[in-house]
């Protein structure tokens, strides 16, 4: 290669602005690059490349393995330059993450609030509704179910805890996996498993099988509240959240209201069953469970022609099909208002760069499907604990400490009166009916035909001989020391009746419901049981006492004045005075309950109380899913509402051991959990004019 070439290709490179690096001792390669400095002259060359003739010069260390100086230089600053690459793209990342939010906002309101959201209103509405109703549920079938199946006190509170218990782990893990399943496949998955374990649950015939049905839908509907506020607020502008979620939670007020109504109207009953001889037996509260599954239905057929959240279609970097949901709604909204002419103008939606939501899974020609599933499903898993790890992060725990705090006390003190009521009502009610007993002392009856029903009495040392009970039902009776002798029971329905430290000599049970449970240290010769009856059998229609039905009832419609005022003044007055100011007012409410001494007095403080506090769970659940961001939103509010149902388990079994001892102690537990989460709660940062993040 000539000198004259290697000046004109200087030259050429000089005038395009371009700086040729030379290799000393000739013009071998050549490596351009660009710098900051001004441009040179060309014939400024240093003092050892002048003179040199570039085909006599070799480097010496060529045939040694050793790299060129100029090569290394060159690595350095081909390394120079991808790190600024790098740190240019990661600046870039982080702008369009940050810009994210503000666009999607914009977007939202160029979509407008219309009829695409009113029909996801009604079909999440339906959803939470489905929760709603299985939160009576229990306490409403219990009172039939444990004397149709004989459910022992212990029992009772096992269905109980472990309902509960299923609800909690379900908030939790739904909570989580709608971050990464989406917010729209979770639902469908909650409330199919809602729907068939609460199906199979009707026909449950032991104890065994519909503790189990039970505890698996109170796992799917324990996911609903979670996924649902998340799902709704992903569709809704800034000026609109506060607002229509709070109607939207007027929704699990109707669930009570439609299990209150329900129960009144099908569990008394009893006619209303059926059975197939004496091992199957459908009775209304069965019926009952049955009729309650059509909101969940109803929700479950909305849902699935409802589309996926565009923010978490975004999150997960799926660009198209967000931006083809977010047309789907402009167009919805505007066609609805007459306006079809209006374009989508939205073309470049921001997405940020979201690595770590790749699954790792084994090959289809590697291994098994078995092997696939559980790598992709074990992936996910410690996704959504990575997620859950990341609430701690140090912006995110002192709001995130605040938001438990009040959500314990206030679910504490709801719930926990929420158990406080009723069973004060029938405590009241019970010493009422105690009052009222009739005791016989000594009587000595023979050969008497009793025709007639055993009512609220206690017998005491009584002889009972050649005597007949036959076609009657005995309630509440109990028969102490005392002689049967020659005696015959025939068709006999029982309910809390018991035979303690008596003697039965040649007598005979013939269909009845008086097994060997029933007596209590007693002593049996020649005593007969034929054909014994399965279950209970109690008349439903004297055993029911609608009363509980009604007070249900009042108190879920006492919640709707305090959703409507909450749901007009969640964005003029902000969340957290309205949570602040519910919950201090609540306390006020539950302090006058030392005042109540009758069974109207505590209804009425009862609906006050619901009415004023229903504030403040409206302006919990907008400001949980406003605080966090959409990756973490599923996840923290499922942590914060699995924090509600572990507080309304404490709850159930501190203000249950109290009825019938004192109310002080409950009353003034519930008086101080609202205050202090009153309090807490002025210290929650206000998301009245927070963008989604």
């Amino acid at each position: 290669m000539d000198d004259s070439y290697h000046n004109n290709v200087n030259q050429q490179v000089t005038e395009s602005g371009e700086y040729t690096y030379t290799q000393d001792g000739g013009g071998h390669d050549s490596y351009p690059y660009q710098t900051d400095y001004p441009p040179q002259d060309e014939d400024a060359a240093s003092d050892a490349t002048e003179g040199a003739d570039d085909n006599d010069q070799m480097y010496e260390g060529e045939y040694q393995g050793i790299p060129h100086p100029d090569e290394i230089k060159e690595a350095r600053r081909a390394a120079r330059m991808e790190a600024r690459r790098k740190a240019r793209q990661a600046a870039q990342q982080v702008d369009e993450e940050d810009n994210l939010p503000e666009q999607y906002e914009a977007i939202m309101e160029d979509c407008g609030h219309g009829r695409f959201q009113w029909m996801l209103f009604f079909v999440l509405g339906l959803a939470l509704m489905a929760d709603g109703v299985d939160g009576f549920v229990v306490g409403f079938v219990l009172p039939s179910a444990e004397k149709d199946m004989c459910i022992s006190n212990a029992d009772k509170g096992l269905l109980g805890l472990l309902v509960y218990v299923a609800m909690m782990v379900g908030a939790l893990i739904w909570g989580g996996l709608c971050d990464k399943m989406g917010r729209r496949k979770c639902l469908i998955y909650v409330l199919t498993i809602d729907l068939v374990f609460s199906f199979l649950s009707c026909f449950a015939q032991s104890y065994g099988f519909f503790l189990f049905f039970r505890f698996c839908s109170g796992f799917g509907i324990g996911g609903s509240i979670p996924i649902v506020y998340t799902y709704f607020t992903e569709f809704l502008q800034m000026d609109k959240r506060g607002e229509h979620l709070s109607w939207l939670c007027m929704f699990w007020m109707l669930g009570g209201l439609y299990a209150s109504f329900t129960a009144w109207g099908i569990i008394p009953h009893y006619g209303w069953g059926f059975s197939i001889g004496s091992e199957f037996q459908m009775h209304s509260w069965r019926l009952f469970i049955f009729v309650c599954l059509f909101p969940a239905l109803a929700a479950l057929i909305g849902v699935i022609f409802m589309p996926e959240s565009p923010r978490f279609l975004l999150e997960s970097a799926r660009h198209d099909e967000a931006w083809m949901i977010l047309r789907q709604v402009h167009d919805t909204n505007w066609k609805a208002k007459g306006e079809p002419e209006r374009v989508f103008t939205a073309t470049n939606i921001k997405t940020p760069q979201t690595q770590e939501d790749e699954f790792i899974e084994i090959q289809s020609d590697t291994g098994t499907a078995f092997q696939r599933w559980t790598v992709r499903h074990m992936t996910m898993l410690q996704q959504v604990m990575a997620n859950i790890m990341s609430l701690s992060a140090p912006e995110l725990r002192l709001q995130g400490l605040f938001l438990v705090i009040v959500w314990f006390c206030l679910a504490f003190s709801y719930h926990g009166l929420g158990v406080w009521f009723p069973d004060m009502i029938k405590y009241m009610q019970y010493e009422e009916y105690e009052s009222k007993v009739r005791v016989f002392h000594r009587e000595r009856v023979e050969r008497f035909h009793f025709n007639f029903s055993l009512v609220n009495q206690i017998h005491r040392e009584g002889e009972y001989i050649h005597d007949k009970f036959a076609n009657i039902e005995i309630k509440s009776v109990k028969f102490e020391d005392s002689l049967f002798e020659n005696c015959y029971f025939e068709d006999i329905k029982s309910t809390n009746t018991f035979f303690e430290n008596c003697t039965l000599k040649n007598t005979v049970f013939y269909n009845t419901d008086l097994w060997k449970e029933k007596f209590k240290e007693c002593r049996m010769e020649n005593t007969t049981f034929l054909h014994p009856k399965k279950g209970c059998h109690l008349n439903f229609q004297e055993e029911n006492d609608i009363v509980i039905y009604i007070v249900s009832f009042l108190g879920s419609l006492a919640v709707l004045p305090g959703n409507i005022i909450s749901a007009l003044f969640m964005d003029k007055i902000g969340r957290i005075r309205i949570i602040g100011g519910s919950m201090l007012a609540s306390s006020a409410c539950t302090f006058l309950l030392l005042l109540s001494f009758s069974q109207g007095a505590v209804i009425c403080w009862q609906c006050i109380f619901y009415g004023v506090s229903v504030a403040a769970w409206n302006g919990l659940e907008v400001i949980s899913v406003e605080l966090y961001p959409s990756s973490k939103r599923g996840t923290a509010f499922g942590i914060l509402n699995g924090v509600c149902k572990f507080a309304a388990i404490i709850a159930s079994f501190i203000f249950a051991a109290f009825i019938g001892i004192t109310k002080i102690i409950p009353i003034f537990l519930a008086f101080a959990a609202l205050v202090c989460g009153g309090l807490v709660a002025l210290k929650l940062p206000e998301t009245r004019e927070k963008i989604l993040l």
